[in-house]
């Protein structure tokens, strides 16, 4: 209270004028107090005092600098970007301190590089580029016989086997060439009992004789005894001990299971022929990949025994089912195999080319960071400045290309080289402000606590 008793409503007006100017002005003019124009500043934690400006003789020269190239943030050892100093002066090692200006850290994370350095880091351009979205997908396969070109011979009726005309697994056999002998009694009291109906009734063929004759024929054909071994029983009217199995197809045999005097089971299989002319290729595929693939495609193989031969083939049918433990899923394509140069459980180099719908952006694989977290990509902003910025990316795509699906725009330059060096400097530059901006708080801060101190005393 005053003399007179009134309230002392001046001194509060002035003391907030006098706080809002002390904010607008640190506020405004951080960056030059920690360069020494509102006083000396007091030695604090990431930013160490310097020697006095008269120490150094390249004064004039810096305000010179200064004045092209913005004011000076701060001074940093040239060998340790971060150890910083608010004045010019000698480093710890006793080099020349280098100034950092305003205008080297436009934004939070921009880089500022010299061209000389640029062309000492190796950074190299690239554009964003719109096209057709070409995708190659590789990946590897195993061939197997065409399941709809495969046989199996079965027995209907137990027997041994008493000669054996293909004798390992392997062997060519066309259709209707012997495989074995077998002697089994039920096929030799069928062989009585048509022979029995045949000499008795086969003359007359007609009535209930005619029905007797073909039921004990339809009872051979049951038991898969060939026509011609019919016809011969006919002619010869002998019962015959052993009877022929001939093979019914043409192929390689792939699986054996007879030896001559083996007892063979009803049921039991005695050989798998396969026709390779056509194979399959059982092809694995991840599930993100699953929607660049549609029956009809073309595919290409290629084989480690023949790497100069490519084979043409066609995506003929996708599993409705992913495998449990791999979980991936399995592609069947199918190829011609004339020479006979696919063999079943080789192992084989698959091609399928994958055109994705629409044009879209795309950009060099090389010029994206990975995190783990984001993809980030740095553009060139021009005079020196690179900018980073986080992308989401799509399927890798053909000549070393990724889809960009969102983040960049037609035209952009992006940095295809030299970018985790730009990565490393703006990380610390981002610290580096982070660590400034802090400092200018605290010395607001500092600057209020001292004239309420000071208001407090008078």
């Amino acid at each position: 209270m005053k003399a007179n008793g009134q309230p002392e409503k001046s001194g509060s007006t002035s003391r907030v004028v006098f706080i809002t100017a002390v904010l607008t002005l640190l506020l405004a003019g951080g960056t030059a107090y920690f360069m020494g124009y509102l006083g000396p500043p007091e030695h604090t934690q990431g930013v160490k005092k310097g020697p006095q400006s008269g120490e150094h003789p390249q004064g004039t020269q810096e305000t010179s600098s200064e004045s092209k190239k913005g004011k000076i943030l701060y001074w940093r050892a040239p060998m340790n970007p971060t150890e910083i100093y608010d004045k010019p002066g000698k480093s710890a090692m006793g080099m020349d301190l280098v100034p950092v200006y305003e205008d080297e850290m436009t934004g939070q994370e921009a880089v500022k590089i010299d061209p000389v350095i640029q062309q000492n880091m190796g950074i190299r351009l690239g554009k964003v580029t719109k096209g057709p979205l070409i995708h190659t997908l590789r990946t590897y396969g195993i061939i197997t016989p065409d399941e709809t070109l495969t046989a199996q011979i079965n027995l209907k009726t137990s027997g041994w086997i008493e000669k054996l005309y293909v004798d390992f697994t392997g062997k060519y056999v066309k259709k209707g060439e012997p495989l074995f002998d077998i002697y089994s009694p039920e096929l030799v009291a069928a062989q009585e009992e048509y022979l029995v109906a045949f000499r008795t009734l086969g003359q007359a063929r007609v009535g209930g004789g005619k029905s007797m004759l073909d039921s004990s024929q339809r009872r051979l054909r049951y038991f898969d005894v060939p026509e011609s071994e019919i016809e011969a029983l006919e002619k010869s009217q002998k019962v015959k001990k052993t009877v022929m199995i001939r093979s019914p197809v043409s192929g390689f045999v792939i699986r054996r299971n007879a030896e001559e005097g083996t007892y063979i089971k009803a049921g039991t299989m005695v050989f798998q022929i396969a026709d390779l002319s056509r194979v399959w290729v059982d092809a694995h595929i991840y599930e993100y990949e699953l929607s660049m693939i549609e029956k009809g495609q073309q595919a290409e193989m290629t084989l480690p025994y023949l790497p100069d031969k490519t084979f043409p083939g066609t995506v003929a049918f996708v599993y409705p089912y992913l495998q449990p433990k791999t979980r991936d899923l399995t592609l069947r394509l199918v190829f011609q195999n004339p020479d006979m140069e696919l063999k079943p459980e080789m192992y084989a180099d698959i091609r399928i080319k994958t055109v994705l719908k629409g044009n879209g952006l795309m950009i060099p694989s090389e010029a994206v960071i990975r995190t783990g977290l984001r993809n980030v990509v740095f553009i060139s902003a021009g005079n020196g400045k690179f900018i980073p910025k986080d992308v989401i990316l799509g399927p890798l795509l053909n000549n070393d290309r990724i889809q960009v699906l969102a983040g960049l725009t037609e035209g952009e330059p992006v940095v295809i080289s030299g970018q985790f060096l730009l990565d490393s400097e703006s990380n610390l530059k981002e610290a580096i402000r982070k660590m400034l901006d802090a400092k200018l708080l605290k010395k607001v801060k500092e600057k209020e606590d001292d004239f309420f101190k000071d208001m407090e005393e008078k």
